[in-house]
């Protein structure tokens, strides 16, 4: 099997660059590249988060911010929704690697079944964030809003603080709207890879590297989740 493209084989000229110093596909680094510029960028984000959680005296508490299971159970349920979509997310990662896997076979049939699976585990906690995100707003929250004063007294296990409770909301709704804009563009481009197996573009090529490229972006989306979920839930 090649799994070699033409920018990747030894150059012999002597003005060529000869063999690469990682001997790495070219696509390959420059993905790695690329999430490493992003993981700055959360990186950045989620320190600030924790720069405002921890010099504040008090901060909502996550197990009463999120008791719901919308839909289902409005309170008495603390994290177990998130748990659900955490879930989802990581099992989506799992049939990720099982596709890499089967293109490394070249076994088409099992690619266009993993990515299928990967594609709905997407989808899946793109819904779950949607709905979520229409709990908190009708709780009072959203991106430059808060509940009134005694409204917030049930989200807190001190005194209650307005200027905790909107830095928690600014924070909360642009870093996991940040990420859910990263799982929705991973959906997106899983589709496109989807619609080349199917149409046999990799077979042509000999290769399936293109999607273990996107299968790299894909566990970075759930691992920046992990980090996420930390911060915003658990701490």
């Amino acid at each position: 099997m090649n799994t070699v493209s033409q920018l990747d084989q030894v150059k012999t000229g002597p003005w060529n660059g000869g063999r690469s110093p990682w001997s790495v596909e070219y696509g390959k680094i420059m993905m790695w590249f690329f999430l490493l510029s992003d993981a700055f960028t959360f990186s950045s984000l989620l320190i600030y988060y924790g720069a405002q959680r921890f010099s504040k005296l008090t901060w909502p508490a996550p197990d009463k911010v999120f008791q719901s299971i919308p839909g289902v159970v409005e309170h008495g349920a603390p994290l177990v929704f998130v748990g659900i979509m955490t879930f989802i997310l990581i099992m989506s990662s799992v049939t990720m690697v099982l596709a890499v896997e089967a293109g490394h076979r070249r076994s088409k049939k099992e690619v266009i079944g993993w990515m299928i699976a990967t594609i709905i585990g997407g989808f899946m906690f793109l819904g779950c964030q949607a709905i979520e995100w229409t709990h908190l707003f009708h709780e009072g929250f959203g991106w430059g809003e808060i509940p009134s004063a005694e409204e917030l007294k049930q989200f807190f296990n001190g005194p209650v603080s307005l200027v905790a409770a909107q830095q928690f909301a600014n924070l909360f709704f642009t870093i996991t709207g940040f990420h859910g804009f990263h799982v929705f563009t991973g959906v997106l481009i899983n589709i496109i890879i989807l619609i080349m197996t199917i149409n046999g573009t990799f077979e042509r090529k000999g290769h399936y590297l293109m999607v273990e490229k996107v299968g790299l972006y894909w566990h970075f989306v759930d691992l920046v989740w992990v980090f996420v979920f930390t911060f915003f839930y658990l701490v």
